[in-house]
């Protein structure tokens, strides 16, 4: 199987995601978990697997390969958010450890899954190293920020780094703010999706002033999300390919500053899938292969 994804806009041409039937189990497992999980409310079950399931017509509508993981023992609600527990380099995998400890099972589960599907493992973030995919942004295959806050810590990105070293010329670690503190889930990507290697979806507010500045001085211009749009996820943009986006529906300042930009913008119906669970159309996915761009 072809594999390698260090992009975040390269043409995505093979994704895994995981049905809310395979993450959140049976409505006793939904209603036991959502509080504990710091859910803004229960998931409906059938709705969120319908918009789900509008996602992914989406996501394939551009001929991309799905792959559906399967149910994991000791995976929760959470584990929809397949983005998460691992990257896919040029080389393999690069298996995660959950700063989340409710998500600690995931890894190592889809890590077996991605071997099936014959994806080699590079190497895989051990001892007190924590590293989440959500922290882990492609500003282009060379170089790759990372944040490093509750989720993500120096020695998890000490050891990413070690494992990139022939693979990438810089990675830089960005510090990120408390915000609502360690029982929510603030990863780099909740203010940050690039959709082309000169334009980025950002919350400012949200941002360092050195990593601003470091990007606009690479030549990214900024789409802004608005205030208003920020808790929508309007931050959390998936890039279908340069300029080619996917973004929960409900955030028309931030699709419009989109459009304006050049960019085709589809959106779907995220209350229950994203909205609830605070992850985005991006962390609904991992993908395990995209163009280079």
């Amino acid at each position: 199987m072809l594999y390698g994804a260090q992009s975040m806009f390269g043409e995505l041409k093979g994704v895994i995601v995981k049905r809310p039937a395979e993450a959140y189990g049976d409505r006793a497992q939904v209603a036991a978990q959502w509080q504990a999980l710091n859910y803004l409310g229960e998931p409906d079950f059938e709705r969120a697997a319908a918009q789900h399931a509008e996602f992914v017509r989406l996501v394939a509508q551009r001929g991309a390969e799905v792959c559906y993981a399967p149910a994991a023992p000791g995976a929760g609600l959470d584990s929809v958010y397949v983005h998460d527990p691992l990257l896919v380099t040029e080389r393999g995998v690069i298996v995660g450890k959950m700063g989340k400890a409710a998500r600690e099972p995931e890894p190592a589960a889809l890590a077996d899954y991605t071997r099936a599907l014959g994806l080699p493992v590079l190497g895989a973030i051990a001892g007190a190293g924590r590293l989440e995919g959500g922290d882990v942004v492609w500003v282009d295959a060379r170089t790759v920020a990372v944040g490093e806050g509750y989720r993500t810590n120096a020695e998890g990105i000490r050891q990413l780094r070690a494992l990139l070293a022939d693979l990438v010329d810089e990675v830089l670690a960005v510090p990120l703010p408390h915000w609502t503190g360690p029982q929510d889930c603030l990863h780099l990507q909740s203010n940050i999706s690039l959709v082309d290697r000169d334009l980025a979806v950002v919350y400012s507010r949200l941002l360092t002033v050195p990593f601003r500045q470091w990007l606009a001085g690479r030549g990214i211009q900024f789409v802004e999300v608005p205030d208003a749009e920020y808790e929508t996820l309007a931050c959390n943009v998936l890039a279908l390919g340069p300029r080619q986006c996917v973004m929960a529906a409900g955030n028309p300042v931030t699709q419009a500053r989109l459009e304006a930009a050049g960019a085709r913008v589809w959106t779907f119906a995220a209350g229950e899938i994203c909205l609830k669970g605070a992850g985005g159309p991006t962390c609904l996915t991992r993908p395990f292969w995209r163009t280079p761009a």
